[in-house]
């Protein structure tokens, strides 16, 4: 019996991803000939990729050079702003439909993710993946789609709001106030939750950022 290998992931999807974990933070400067060498891949699907990732301003031209583009505070608050009514809207619609496997789901990340607490980047990826799954159950692809292209965009900013300190916990009991209100089938509630809960992710990075230009 032959072992079935998973697929090999895209140009595209490979340096997106490098750039969501931060292998590549905004700012860097992303060579053909470099990427091609550490995802084992020809240099014209990077070449691709990196125009594709240009034309979805995600890379930014510095010169000649391709960087990891960066958001300034005001495009930082235009994508809160969206980021904040569809996040309450796939809450709202996760009340509606999520199955109750999707609803246990939800309460055995939260639970989980309390091992994270003192990791602030890993934190960072496990609440993606509790988003991601918020997003899942809402069962409305084009909430999804609009949804990654905005998760996207927030790789290009240089700091996780979890990397304030104390906001790991007061997240997590964010996130269970969000999964109960799912769970009650409150559909205003969970939309309020989760709302709420980027308002405060959004002030908490606002500091975050104030914070770093006084340092500067």
């Amino acid at each position: 019996m032959t072992d079935v290998k998973p697929p090999q992931k895209d140009a595209y999807s490979s340096i997106l991803e490098a750039i969501d974990v931060g292998i590549y933070r905004p700012g860097d400067r992303l060579v053909e000939s470099d990427l091609a060498d550490r995802f084992g891949m020809s240099r014209t699907p990077i070449r691709e990729a990196l125009q594709r990732l240009e034309t979805q301003s995600l890379l930014a031209r510095d010169g000649r050079s391709l960087i990891v583009a960066s958001l300034d505070h005001n495009q930082m608050a235009e994508l809160y702003v969206v980021r904040t009514e569809l996040e309450g809207l796939a809450a709202r619609l996760a009340a509606r439909h999520a199955t109750e496997e999707e609803v246990q789901v939800l309460r055995d990340m939260v639970e989980e993710d309390q091992a994270f607490l003192n990791d602030p980047s890993v934190l960072a990826r496990a609440n993606r993946r509790f988003h991601k799954q918020i997003h899942l159950a809402s069962h409305n692809r084009f909430l999804v789609q609009q949804l990654d292209l905005v998760h996207r965009s927030m790789a290009l900013m240089a700091t996780t709001s979890l990397a304030a300190e104390g906001r790991g916990e007061i997240a997590l009991a964010e996130h269970q106030a969000i999964v109960n209100a799912i769970a009650d089938r409150d559909e205003d509630a969970a939309y309020k939750a989760l709302r709420d809960h980027i308002s405060v992710a959004f002030v908490t990075r606002l500091k975050l950022d104030s914070m770093a230009q006084e340092t500067d």
